[in-house]
């Protein structure tokens, strides 16, 4: 028996000799208990998928190699989904506004994000978005929105009826967004497809990226936590605080996400809280030439260390819940050139998958919390 364990129970001999000899019981010691921790369950748990040529989807898919390049999303090893959401990246705004046709493009869409690649996906219960912009078509977002921000709306809108998808904002205009623009953008969107907080309906999905923190993309990021993304009269239906330049450790991604939810009140403008229901974390899967834990060793991983941390960020000044929404990874297949690559024998089951299983991630994706 262990020598602590033995003291233990002749301390509780001796109280009880004492008690009997004495006629009294022995005064019960109060053992502190800490107070739970209030957490919500993880609901978006997604990765961007940059194709097989950096991020341009500018050639129709062979579906059995995009099975093999991708077969880790739909089955973590037992059969269930990595994720419950995918994020088709880049569409080019310019060319959706004005229904290009070339090598890579039919009617501004690319040629590579069509009903296969979508059905891949859908078929096994994972949602799927488009993603219009990226840093590369910042000019092109901006060029779009001056010539006619309400039509690009409705192409958004269409191109998502077209294909049973919701649509995601990466509009990386960090000195000087149209924001005008933007508002004409999304009020056309919802004009087609209005905010519908069960998520019945794919194509009323409509998020924006903003920055990891409140530090960058600050115009936009006030404007959309003041008009698109409260609680009380919702927009959009979250943000994703994007992938910093490098992955963050776990205490630099917590305090860049802390910063959207206590807002930077020394602006001016200033940011104003954001709900922890109304937005997503980034991490890397593939960053450069190195695959990342987040892809092959959950144990390890950034997403590991701040779990705890993310399902129980209490709100500070918008929302009621705890907990942000999840996490997005950045990014499966091919987000670069010369980068690695998610292909086999880089598969991410070890670490998307396993977290997957870890947080007993839904699927399908529920109806979101709303605040």
């Amino acid at each position: 028996m262990h020598s602590g364990r033995l003291k233990s129970v002749v301390g509780a001999a001796v109280l009880v000799a004492a008690a009997m000899t004495t006629g009294t019981a022995a005064a019960p010691t109060a053992v502190p208990v800490a107070p739970a921790v209030a957490s919500s369950p993880i609901q978006v748990y997604g990765a961007w998928h940059c194709g097989d040529d950096a991020c341009t989807w500018a050639t129709v898919r062979d579906m059995t190699d995009f099975d093999t390049n991708n077969h880790w999303l739909i089955d973590r090893g037992d059969g269930h989904p990595s994720v419950n959401l995918v994020v088709l990246s880049f569409v080019n705004p310019l060319k959706l506004l004005n229904g290009t046709t070339d090598s890579g493009d039919v009617n501004g869409a690319p040629v590579g994000m069509n009903a296969a690649v979508v059905n891949y996906f859908t078929s096994h219960g994972i949602r799927v978005m488009l993603s219009i912009g990226g840093i590369t078509y910042t000019g092109d977002w901006d060029t779009a929105l001056t010539q006619n921000a309400a039509l690009l709306g409705q192409k958004a809108a269409a191109l998502a009826t077209q294909l049973g998808v919701g649509i995601e904002i990466d509009y990386e205009n960090s000195s000087s967004p149209n924001l005008t623009g933007l508002q004409s953008f999304i009020s056309a969107y919802r004009a087609a497809h209005p905010y519908d907080a069960s998520g019945a309906d794919p194509t009323a999905r409509l998020t924006l990226d903003v920055a990891a923190g409140d530090r960058y993309l600050i115009a936009l990021d006030q404007y959309a936590t003041a008009n698109w993304l409260t609680t009380s009269n919702p927009v959009l239906d979250y943000a994703n605080a994007m992938v910093p330049s490098k992955q963050p450790s776990a205490s630099s991604a917590e305090s860049n996400w802390q910063e959207h939810i206590t807002g930077k009140s020394n602006y001016n403008p200033a940011i104003g809280p954001l709900a922890p229901a109304k937005f997503t974390g980034g991490l890397y899967i593939a960053e450069g030439s190195q695959v990342r834990p987040e892809c092959n060793n959950f144990a390890t991983s950034v997403q590991n260390a701040t779990g705890s941390w993310l399902q129980s960020a209490a709100p500070n000044g918008a929302g009621t819940t705890p907990g942000m929404l999840g996490y997005m990874f950045w990014a499966a297949e091919k987000p670069s050139t010369r980068g690695v690559t998610t292909d086999p024998p880089n598969t991410c089951q070890g670490g998307v998958g396993v977290g997957s299983t870890t947080y007993g991630i839904p699927l399908p994706m529920p109806a979101l919390r709303q605040g």
